[in-house]
């Protein structure tokens, strides 16, 4: 069964008013969560698709695949965040590894990167009937 999910503000995922905790910064995250993230910065525009998740951590064996957008006469290349060892993550990368965490193991079918951020993601589960 697939699942579609987006932004809390589409009505999809989780609940805005839940308590969630205000500021995550790079270094409070785990190796292989920092790993996707400087992997979406350094894709900047495109997508990210087969993404293992494994107890809501993403899986890089095997990798996923990277397909990226080319944007003619713009800039390319990786986002300037990449080289900073921490910093505040925006709230839709906090939302997004929640997102994994709740999926707890399935496969990201696909992620839509854009300004090295996680946009839209589409995910694949297993549903135990």
């Amino acid at each position: 069964m697939k699942q579609h999910i987006r932004s809390s503000r589409s009505g999809y995922g989780l609940n805005p008013r839940v308590n969630h905790r205000m500021e995550v910064n790079k270094r409070e995250i785990s190796a292989l969560q920092r790993k996707l993230l400087e992997l979406m910065q350094e894709v900047n525009f495109g997508l990210i698709k087969g993404l293992v998740v494994k107890d809501g951590e993403p899986v890089f064996d095997p990798p996923p695949r990277v397909v990226r957008e080319i944007k003619l006469g713009g800039e390319n290349g990786p986002r300037h965040e990449l080289g900073s060892d921490d910093f505040a993550l925006k709230s839709k990368v906090a939302e997004f590894f929640e997102h994994l965490s709740r999926l707890s193991n399935g496969t990201v079918e696909s992620i839509e990167i854009k300004h090295g951020l996680p946009f839209l993601m589409n995910i694949e589960e297993t549903i135990r009937v």
